[in-house]
């Protein structure tokens, strides 16, 4: 394991396995951290080393001297670029790849923008990012939604109120509402919510773009979605998938979860 001093932003921590060679810098999903991929260690880490970076808000990643207010207000995209210059600082600049699961795609996706020619391969899992999730949307870029996800993260009652009624009406699913379940039930981390999705807000892919340099410079692109998935389902990413030339695409009989031994031994199948 490291740490990295972005300057501006904080101390990242990152976790370090896998016994290939090849660097691979991973961003893990919520509620996680960087060694969230450690489960894959029959396929994918037989042929990476994995750098898997603990977000803001989550493991030993701090930010430094970070106001509410800034928080808020959003991560500067700018900075993403700041994790692979100071990556390049500790082992030297050199090719690498990039994984991401749930909300750490968006990481990964920028990566893409700003480090293309650099990119071997890039693997996402039940990626945010390659379309608009119509509730992240409402959370954090709208004002009565912001308004509301401010109020509804402060009381003990509000969320899982909340929570139930989504999964009443059928928009998430039990599993979604398990692992939501699960990160509101103190207000700690109710509060380590609110922070770490306003800290993120910003972090929009240009997909169009991603395409374009995923093709001009023939970077393998695995994409894994759960067919039973109700927050990032593959329909959503339909027009994405189709602007690229030679993607390997899975959807595996799986929810929302997908970063599990199952998904390893599914991935191991299909070399054999």
């Amino acid at each position: 394991m490291g740490f990295l001093d972005i300057p501006g932003l904080g101390v990242a921590h990152y976790h370090e396995y896998g016994i290939g060679s090849k660097p691979m810098l991973a961003f893990h999903g919520y509620g996680m951290t960087g060694r969230q991929f450690h489960v894959l260690e029959k396929s994918i880490l037989q042929a990476y080393h994995v750098y898997g970076f603990d977000h803001f808000f989550h493991g030993e990643s701090k930010l430094n001297g970070w106001t509410e207010q800034q928080i808020l207000a959003g991560m500067p995209r700018a900075m993403v670029s700041e994790y692979v210059e100071e990556w390049f600082k500790l082992h030297g600049r050199q090719r690498f790849s990039v994984m991401g699961y749930s909300i750490g795609a968006n990481i990964a996706l920028i990566l893409i923008e700003e480090y293309a020619d650099l990119i071997d391969e890039v693997i996402l899992m039940a990626p945010d990012g390659l379309s608009v999730y119509k509730g992240f949307e409402i959370l954090l870029h709208k004002p009565w939604g912001r308004y509301m996800f401010k109020n509804v993260t402060k009381s003990k009652w509000l969320a899982p109120t909340m929570l139930k009624n989504l999964k009443r009406v059928k928009f998430i699913d039990e599993s979604l509402y398990q692992i939501a379940y699960n990160e509101i039930d103190t207000e700690q981390k109710r509060q380590d919510v609110y922070y770490t999705l306003n800290l993120i807000r910003l972090l929009k892919p240009d997909t169009v773009k991603i395409a374009a340099l995923i093709n001009q410079h023939h970077i393998k692109c695995r994409l894994i979605f759960g067919r039973h998935d109700n927050l990032f389902p593959m329909k959503a990413a339909l027009p994405f998938i189709g602007s690229i030339e030679n993607a390997e695409v899975h959807e595996v009989a799986m929810g929302h979860w997908l970063v599990t031994k199952q998904l390893d031994e599914y991935l191991v199948n299909l070399q054999q």
